[in-house]
């Protein structure tokens, strides 16, 4: 038959309505429409080749257009090569077949293609899962707990919306992440827990430095409490931190307890320093007045008897400041040491074995003199010059040591 001929031009219809369709192997009766005409007859069942031809040209085209996977593309053509086999329709069946038989080869290399792109996807979808199992084991090994818990989260997410490749790698790199994520997970909560217990240990022992704070707060033991408070506050940093708001809550009380000594410490000082000045000025005045009637010493015993007199009144007048107690304590040595070397002068001048020891220097001195004084007359009478003025020059000596020893002298009778 002629390519261009009709569907109908591959059937015929017997006068009692039976239909059969043409093909190169025979006629085969297809069905029977009795009491219509015979035209009728066949175009009900050229209908139905008409619909078989429509399921092969749409999946021509969706094979074509690559929208159906070879699978189901080759699943359809099975099913289509049955139906046309054994279809109860009048049209060109076997040139229906050779269109789906010409699908057979362009599924294989589709197959091929589709196999290749699974295999790439596959090859990729294993790399990322790689890479995301070797960002997981480092999560795990590391110390990241805030950041570490999102971004386990985000690969998790991210594996999820990866296909799966073949089961074995696909496993055995799940079971790498799930693990790994399940170590870093009972890491972080063994670490947290163990925060939370020095956490807790440092808020038992903050309460504790705030306890005795509380026994010491209202101390005047000024500088034994002043070192114990920073006794505490050493112990306070070394205590750790607790949760924030109890840290803070803690902390705002044990301040609280530090302003509250330190504060009535410097009142008290204020006070203090005050009267010590009140002290200060008065025992200026005293020294004044002590330096005005003792100094210069003219009568020892006057100015010992007005110096302690002087020392009576002037340490009844307590502590000064500290920057005024080293002016203030050598202006009453000076006035001390006066008066001693007032009372060593006079002791010198009235210690009878003193005086006799300086008139008997005296007075060897002048034998001596007397006698040198001789010899060199003697020398001179013999004619002996030289030794005259030898002797002379030894006289000259010995009255500078006269004259020193008389001065020695002279202080006891001053």
């Amino acid at each position: 038959m002629s390519e261009s001929a009709g569907p109908a031009s591959f059937g015929r219809v017997e006068d009692d309505g039976t239909v059969y369709v043409v093909t190169s192997a025979g006629e085969r009766r297809v069905g029977q429409v009795p009491d219509v005409d015979k035209s009728e007859a066949l175009a009900f069942f050229v209908r139905r080749f008409e619909s078989l031809e429509t399921e092969v040209g749409l999946l021509v085209s969706r094979v074509s257009s690559g929208s159906v996977s070879p699978e189901e593309a080759r699943k359809t053509v099975n099913h289509l090569r049955g139906a046309i086999a054994e279809a109860n329709a009048v049209g060109d069946l076997e040139s229906l077949t050779a269109k789906l038989e010409g699908l057979v080869p362009l599924l294989a290399a589709k197959q091929e293609e589709r196999k290749a792109q699974r295999a790439q996807q596959n090859e990729q979808t294993r790399a990322a899962k790689e890479a995301m199992v070797a960002e997981a084991e480092k999560l795990a090994a590391g110390n990241d707990w805030r950041g570490g818990v999102n971004r386990f989260r985000s690969l998790l997410d991210q594996w999820k919306a990866l296909p799966r490749i073949d089961r074995a790698t696909d496993d055995e790199l799940w079971h790498r992440f799930s693990g790994a994520r399940t170590t870093y997970t009972r890491r972080r909560k063994s670490q947290f827990a163990s925060e939370n217990e020095r956490r807790e240990d440092a808020r038992k022992a903050k309460e504790q430095i705030i306890e005795r704070a509380r026994q010491i707060a209202d101390s005047t033991d000024w500088s034994a409490t002043a070192a114990e408070f920073r006794d505490l506050m050493q112990s306070w940093k070394a205590a750790g931190g607790a949760n924030r708001d109890i840290d803070d809550k803690l902390w705002a009380e044990f301040r609280g307890l530090q302003d509250q000594f330190f504060n009535a410490r410097s009142a008290a000082f204020e006070q203090e320093e005050a009267e010590f000045r009140d002290n200060q000025t008065a025992k200026e005045q005293l020294l004044g007045e002590a330096e005005g009637t003792i100094l210069p010493v003219s009568d020892v015993k006057a100015a010992r008897e007005a110096f302690r007199d002087f020392l009576t009144r002037y340490n009844a007048y307590g502590k000064v400041p500290r920057d005024a107690i080293r002016p203030l304590d050598n202006r009453v040595r000076a006035i001390e040491q006066a008066i001693k070397a007032a009372e060593d002068d006079e002791w010198r001048r009235t210690d009878p074995e003193a005086r006799k020891r300086a008139a008997d220097t005296v007075e060897m001195f002048t034998e001596q003199i007397n006698k040198l004084a001789k010899q060199a007359e003697a020398a001179e009478a013999r004619g002996d010059h030289r030794k005259a003025a030898k002797t002379r020059e030894s006289i000259e000596t010995y009255n500078e040591w006269l004259a020193q020893a008389q001065r020695a002298l002279d202080e006891f009778t001053a």
